[in-house]
């Protein structure tokens, strides 16, 4: 399936239907007087988030979403109907954005949330609406009021648990496919991965989700090799799995490019927990592995794991490692959900 995480996208609210101008007129029946209905609403522009999206693909054949004009008012004092919404379904994760792209209106992160975005415009009076005591004939009535229009900027960022950052051809889909179902394409050349990649990981009885982005290379952030823009799919990630390739001539060196890459993007992303491998410990002898590790802790702070995607070994270590992390964020959000009391503490 192709992916596509942005979108520009125009929507327009329903105008709303005309009043009626209508006098009863029965036979044996004076003086009927005015009995003009009032023009239905216009129909609202819905933003829905859904479970079974993981792409904005949908808006790139449709981008110009307009609502239903409300019916116009009729005799005998009846009101218009009310136009259609229409309904922009939208997956987790997505950003509402302004035209400006930067004003955020909305940020979609639970699936069955809806956001009325623009509202349709009032019906207008029908002529029975004007009748007083000294105007029991009025031959008037209002037009409906004219709907709301905007551009919007849709920008998906995949809600995942964790997730996986380093250079091109540094394990990151390997791994993936190795710990969970997810399928990604995997090859030995740079830049195999072209859009992020989900997969489910079960481990000692915790459930989460772990995403695999597009290789980062010195420059990412100035739009060298495919950018950085992805990295907003880890953003709310709790912890980042950073794989350094064990064949690298200096792993430091690699492992520098891409924390340089994650501060120069911003948003937070270098302050993040991150586990720190090397991988592919299958194809480098035990001496130059030692050497390298050796090497790395010391810019990094933290003695790296080893982990093998082909052989398996060390996996079950790195994904004890994101699980803990995971937990911790789950538990920090689970008790900032919990209600307050009225000095502030909770239970």
């Amino acid at each position: 399936m192709q992916f596509l995480d942005s979108a520009k996208v125009f929507v327009r609210s329903g105008d709303g239907g005309n009043g009626c101008v209508s006098f009863r007129r029965e036979k044996y029946v004076e003086f009927g007087g005015p009995n003009g209905g009032d023009g239905g609403r216009g129909g609202d522009v819905v933003i829905e988030c859904v479970a079974n999206l993981n792409t904005l693909l949908d808006f790139r054949y449709q981008q110009h979403f307009k609502a239903k004009k409300g019916g116009n008012g009729m005799g005998s004092n009846r009101t218009g109907a009310k136009g259609a919404d229409v309904v922009l379904k939208v997956p987790p994760g997505t950003q509402i954005l302004d035209e400006d792209g930067d004003t955020l209106i909305a940020d979609m992160t639970e699936p069955g949330t809806r956001l009325v975005l623009l509202h349709g415009g009032n019906g207008g009076f029908g002529n029975a609406h004007f009748k007083t005591s000294t105007n029991q004939a009025p031959r008037r009535a209002n037009p409906g009021q004219p709907g709301e229009e905007m551009y919007i900027w849709l920008r998906l960022k995949l809600i995942g648990d964790a997730g996986i950052v380093g250079l091109p051809n540094a394990g990151k889909s390997t791994f993936l496919a190795t710990v969970s179902a997810a399928k990604p394409k995997v090859a030995d050349y740079p830049f195999t991965t072209l859009h992020p990649n989900l997969g489910v990981v079960r481990f000692g009885g915790l459930d989460f989700v772990l995403a695999d982005i597009p290789g980062l290379i010195e420059g990412a952030h100035e739009g060298a090799g495919i950018g950085d823009r992805f990295l907003g799919h880890v953003e709310r990630t709790a912890v980042l799995l950073h794989l350094v390739d064990a064949t690298e001539h200096d792993p430091v060196e690699a492992y520098g490019i891409v924390r340089t890459e994650l501060e120069s993007y911003g948003a937070g992303l270098d302050g993040k927990p991150e586990v720190l491998a090397l991988s592919k410990i299958d194809a480098v002898d035990a001496d130059d592995l030692k050497e390298k590790s050796r090497a790395l802790e010391a810019v990094a702070g933290v003695k790296p794991l080893f982990v093998s995607a082909a052989t398996g070994k060390g996996i079950p270590e790195v994904l004890a490692a994101l699980a803990r992390e995971v937990e911790t964020m789950r538990a920090a959000a689970a008790q900032e959900s919990l209600p307050r009391t009225e000095d502030g503490w909770r239970p």
